[in-house]
């Protein structure tokens, strides 16, 4: 459809000829689930369309021996609540379902493997990874920015490991992807499975990644904070800065969960500060009328406005402005220069957001990837990954989900709903074109 490939073929290592042994009556061999494309998946014309995904599950026949098998998990990227359930869940599973006598941890993402950087690996097993749910961050470390490939698979390949668990965002299951084809090229028969992370929920086709929930709730108690703030002053404005560097997932569902929130500014929807439609006078007429405002912002917004930034960070990504910076010191001046007192409490949560451990949902939705990896990784799939979509849990090709960042349709339902929250649909940028 256009040039966006719907094409959901999972690439295998060859026939599965051994018997399961697991235990079950139900299995997934051979089954499909068909979901239609709506705005939460895509934001691109295949929108509309129902497509076809391979059920993630339990197969009867493998391709690995798993009393031969040996794993490896590696965590990639910023930190995000459940990492650590999702370690968890696959080295349980491995061991406990499958019998895998050997798992890996790769210390520090893609560093760990480069013999350079001098990291050890850590043996993972049942007695180490039992309590390590109860904790925020991951147990191997992260680190972010790219590492040869070639390097990479040397290590695989000198470690004899038959299956790699990648945890991590956009920029990790590109990372992912050229791993795979690179033990494609060396005709190695070695299985690639990633589980998607990402606080900023904008890994293409996923339409809530793990941790997701958490964050919204903790960015929520942020928001009661700066409101409760701005209620404590005259004309007491809250700024909070949430995490969104192309897509203002959070900062709009935690505006929706905490009715407090006046303005919500997010990359997707440009706005203007001054002029007919603009935050500033609107800002202005809210403090009059009612002696406070609330202003929540996705990192990523308003970059437009900023002076242009140059180079990227270590993932890759362009370098972003001071969003909040530019707020403070733009409302602080337009304020004075009509004599509004004023006083603007900011709060950055970012890291103590992402940093916490998973709420229950998201426990249960971690345990249910690591898993349904694993169970794809013994039934000889690769470049892949494991992923819910509208309730049911389905592999998703790397090649898919890689092609670009998945952000928020602002012709939805979520937008719209944001939009009546806050009443902000007369801001210049806020509403869609006709």
């Amino acid at each position: 459809m256009d040039d966006y490939d719907l094409d959901t073929t999972i690439r295998t290592l060859g026939p599965c000829k051994l018997d399961s042994h697991l235990p079950y009556r139900t299995w997934a061999d051979d089954k499909h689930i068909q979901v239609f494309v709506d705005e939460e998946l895509s934001d691109h014309s295949a929108q509309g369309s129902c497509v076809s995904f391979e059920a993630a599950g339990p197969r009867r026949k493998l391709y690995f021996d798993s009393r031969r098998a040996k794993c490896a998990i590696v965590t990639c990227g910023g930190l995000c609540p459940g990492i650590n359930d999702v370690i968890r869940a696959i080295v349980m599973e491995a061991h406990h379902a499958y019998g895998v006598p050997a798992i890996m941890g790769i210390p520090y993402g893609l560093e760990g493997f480069i013999p350079k950087c001098r990291h050890k690996p850590v043996e993972l097993t049942p007695g180490l990874v039992a309590h390590i749910h109860r904790f925020g961050g991951t147990i191997l470390g992260s680190s972010r920015g790219p590492q040869p490939s070639e390097d990479i698979v040397d290590t695989l390949e000198r470690s004899n490991v038959s299956i790699l668990f990648v945890i991590g965002g956009d920029g990790t299951m590109k990372a992912a992807l050229s791993i795979s084809e690179e033990i494609k090229k060396r005709g190695l028969k070695l299985s690639v499975i990633g589980i998607p992370k990402t606080i900023d929920n904008d890994i293409n086709f996923i339409p809530q990644s793990f941790g997701f929930e958490t964050a919204v709730f903790k960015a929520t108690e942020a928001i009661e904070c700066a409101h409760t703030e701005a209620c404590g002053t005259p004309n007491g404005i809250g700024l909070v800065k949430l995490m969104g560097r192309e897509s203002g997932f959070i900062a709009a569902r935690a505006t929706l969960a905490l009715k407090e929130v006046n303005f919500v500014l997010v990359p997707e929807a440009p706005f203007t500060l001054e002029g007919e439609g603009g935050l500033l006078p609107a800002l202005e007429e809210r403090l009059r009328s009612r002696g406070h405002a609330v202003i929540v912002t996705a990192e990523g917004a308003g970059q437009h406005l900023l002076s242009t930034q140059s180079g990227t960070d270590a993932s890759g990504n362009p370098v972003l402005g001071d969003i909040a910076d530019l707020l403070r010191r733009e409302i602080g001046r337009y304020l004075r220069e009509r004599q509004v007192e004023h006083s603007i409490k900011y709060i950055d949560p970012s890291y103590i957001i992402r940093s916490v451990p998973a709420n229950a949902n998201d426990k249960v939705y971690c345990g249910f990837l690591g898993q349904y990896a694993v169970h794809a990784a013994m039934a000889g799939r690769t470049d892949m990954l494991v992923a819910k979509l509208q309730d049911r849990y389905v592999h998703l090709p790397l090649q898919l989900v890689t092609q670009r960042r998945r952000r928020m349709n602002i012709y939805s339902d979520l937008w719209r709903a944001v939009l009546e929250s806050t009443g902000q649909g007369m801001l210049k940028g806020m509403l869609p074109p006709a």
